[in-house]
């Protein structure tokens, strides 16, 4: 993909509009076209009352120019003008020359909820938010109600997060296989399992580091998730000594909410949680991400759909108060009536949480490194099954309280976290939309602090990968760096 930019655009933005109708592009500086390279021109032009953008498409052997003027509007500064104006234009080229309507209009980025929470803090109802987007961002009705549903109730339960309050995440980067759509850093190889042991003696240093900066700062933990990778592919005596490391730091009781991401169903048994469950832990996940054994075979999957209601069964009868699933809609070789069939089955066992994912495709997964095609600008019949699961998971009495997107996502489509009322995940909630700052241990682990107000953000990460972490001149450098930026951020924003 080509992209030639000209006036007062950020790049990167440009980007994310290119890959509305291009998805899967990846940008060369090189300005060498070839006969058969996409190729899109972007041009801004400021003038006294508003922005003029002028965008102009060339893909296979067609071109699309369209040109689009937007007035300057109070409260809404010129750079936001000038990516609206940009947006529609593109918007208005694709659509003419691939027939194609994204159903997100010309809204980008990780985090749609923060439009409309932004239109709720000025003021404005939710009836005008709606309209608003859907006549400023172009966005499908559906996606305008669903967003605004979202945003009112995440704005619910933020009024009710005290003010000095974080989350803490521990970081276990370890799974007993890798799924084909995988590119988190995880590992599987039995080498590299081998390097648990070593690297739980590290987590529990940084764990006790990172506890002894909240309590220096003077900060409450409010949430707990222990994510992966896969953390049940511990043994029950290693996850019983992680948790009790954990416990020597904040009681459980305190806590608004303790996570453990059980994940993989063939790594979930009784005595693991037992350990769990004892202690304090009250909200675990287990994903089954489809109930369609040929398909988790072919995603690398290493359980079934009866290893999914065994580990479901376990759970379920663990005592544990929350259950997480996930499930992917728009998984290669899935049809539409295969995924709403596992919707319905998933739906049947009452979970509390039901995060519905569209696939994405990430540029590490094996899917790419196998050529194989999964790239959907219209998303074929995954527009069906996303419908399909929202409206099902409303129908059975769960509410939708969080959303995000990503890049690459089949046909344009988003994330949502369904929940039965009350049981909302409140560190998907605080973690998505910045509510207040996250400070991680473990490999590839990002601290996040936030300003009190939420205006200024910074990070700090710890090394990416298990043997980097495991190095101690690595470790020590990326422990100091973190403690110096804490001890920084803390006297002006906490």
């Amino acid at each position: 993909m080509k992209l030639f930019v000209n006036g007062d655009i950020n790049k990167y933005y440009a980007q994310t509009l290119c890959m509305i109708f291009f998805p899967g592009a990846k940008f060369s500086e090189e300005e060498v076209l070839t006969e058969n390279s996409d190729v899109l021109y972007l041009s801004v032009i400021h003038c006294e009352n508003g922005v003029t953008a002028t965008a102009e498409i060339k893909s296979e052997g067609k071109k699309s120019r369209k040109e689009h003027f937007e007035s300057y509007k109070e409260g809404i500064t010129k750079q936001r003008t000038a990516k609206i104006a940009c947006g529609v234009a593109v918007l208005a080229a694709g659509k003419e020359m691939f027939n194609c309507t994204p159903p997100w209009g010309i809204l980008t980025g990780v985090r749609p909820a923060k439009i409309a929470a932004e239109l709720a803090d000025s003021g404005k109802s939710y009836s005008e938010i709606r309209k608003e987007l859907c006549r400023d961002y172009f966005l499908n009705p559906k996606k305008a109600s669903l967003l605004t549903d979202i945003a009112k109730k995440e704005a619910q339960i933020i009024k009710r997060t005290p003010s000095d309050s974080c989350s803490v995440y521990i970081s276990i980067p370890f799974c007993p296989s890798r799924c084909a759509y995988c590119s988190f850093v995880s590992y599987s190889t039995k080498r590299l399992l081998s390097m648990i042991d070593d690297y739980l003696v590290q987590l529990y240093n940084d764990i006790d580091n990172i506890f002894e900066n909240i309590k220096r700062v003077g900060l409450k933990v409010r949430t707990v998730y222990v994510g992966g990778g896969t953390p049940t592919v511990l043994t029950s005596e290693q996850i019983n000594t992680l948790l009790k490391k954990i416990n020597s730091h904040v009681s459980p009781d305190t806590l608004a909410e303790y996570t453990f991401e059980a994940g993989r169903p063939d790594t979930v048994t009784a005595e693991k949680m037992k350990e769990i469950v004892e202690n304090g832990v009250k909200r675990i996940s287990v994903n089954p991400q489809t109930l369609n054994d040929m398909i988790l075979e072919s995603i690398g999957r290493h359980h079934t759909t009866e290893d999914f209601y065994r580990a479901y069964d376990i759970a379920r009868n663990s005592g544990i108060k929350y259950i997480n699933t996930d499930m992917i809609a728009g998984l290669p070789g899935e049809s539409f009536s295969s995924f709403a069939r596992s919707v319905d089955d998933i739906i049947s066992l009452r979970p509390d949480n039901i995060t519905f994912h569209t696939f994405c495709v990430k540029k590490a997964s094996d899917f790419l490194r196998n050529g194989t095609e999964v790239y959907s600008r219209s998303g074929g019949e995954t527009g069906k099954s996303v419908d399909y699961s929202q409206v099902a998971a409303g129908n059975a009495g769960y509410v939708p309280y969080y959303i995000y997107r990503q890049k690459n996502t089949v046909g344009n489509f988003e994330n949502v976290g369904f929940s039965l009322e009350g049981a909302e995940g409140l560190y998907n909630i605080y973690m998505m939309e910045e509510v207040h700052s996250v400070f991680a241990a473990g490999a590839g682990a990002v601290t996040k602090l936030v300003a009190k107000d939420r205006s200024i953000i910074k990070r700090s990460a710890m090394p990416k990968y298990p043997y980097e972490y495991l190095n101690k001149e690595t470790y020590v450098r990326n422990l100091q760096e973190r403690e110096k930026l804490i001890e920084v951020f803390a006297k002006e924003h906490f």
